[in-house]
């Protein structure tokens, strides 16, 4: 293998369409003017996750023999609200016009890719609601099998969840982990247990 020959490792021109906007996407967070203390996560999150997520979401996408270069870019993008804003609240719907804009600008995207990727990131906060849509739902496992296998994350869900919903986090969880042929967490099945019993204690009380 010549000197000039192999792998890119993100540098020059020589990157496929994908590459280029998860490079974008690096360069957003590193280049960002917030700090830490105006961001609801840090910029380490940020770059952690999002390059986390497009591991998982090619592996995903190759289990379930989806278009990887969709998956990635879905998964790139998914957060980029946050990324550009430092805020979650509604950032799946806030960050899709923004995907679309990024992928427009590169000039490399038809109308009909840029509605799948946009699509899935529109929806990627729905983990409560299951589709037939297989990109939306890569998103949704995506996002959630990433910030699963950080430890101590479920009180994050139980704790600023309403419990319905965070309990279908959990279940969401099971099943992927299942899916992927990974060790059940016994403590999983415990919390859904302890958000069925506050569901039913607040619907007693309403």
């Amino acid at each position: 293998m010549g000197k000039n020959e192999g792998y890119h490792h993100f540098k020059g021109n020589k990157l496929n369409r994908s590459e280029f906007v998860q490079r974008k996407v690096i360069e957003l967070i590193l280049k960002s003017k917030l700090t830490d203390k105006e961001r609801e996560s840090s910029k380490v999150f940020e770059l952690k996750h999002s390059s986390g997520c497009v591991q998982v979401g090619r592996i995903l996408a190759e289990k379930r023999r989806l278009n990887k270069e969709y998956a990635e870019l879905i998964c790139a993008l998914h957060d980029i609200q946050v990324i550009v804003k430092g805020k979650y609240k509604d950032h799946a719907h806030l960050g899709a016009p923004i995907a679309e804009k990024i992928l427009r600008a590169t000039v490399k995207f038809n109308e009909k890719e840029i509605k799948i990727i946009s699509e899935a990131i529109f929806h990627h906060s729905d983990k409560h609601i299951y589709t037939k849509n297989p990109y939306v739902e890569l998103a949704k496992d995506a996002d959630t099998l990433d910030c699963f296998l950080y430890d101590n994350v479920e009180g994050y869900y139980t704790g600023n969840k309403p419990p319905k919903v965070a309990k279908e986090y959990f279940k969401r969880i099971i099943k992927l982990r299942k899916e992927m042929g990974m060790r059940p967490v016994k403590k999983y099945e415990a919390i859904i247990k302890q958000i069925d019993k506050k569901i039913k204690n607040g619907n007693k009380t309403n």
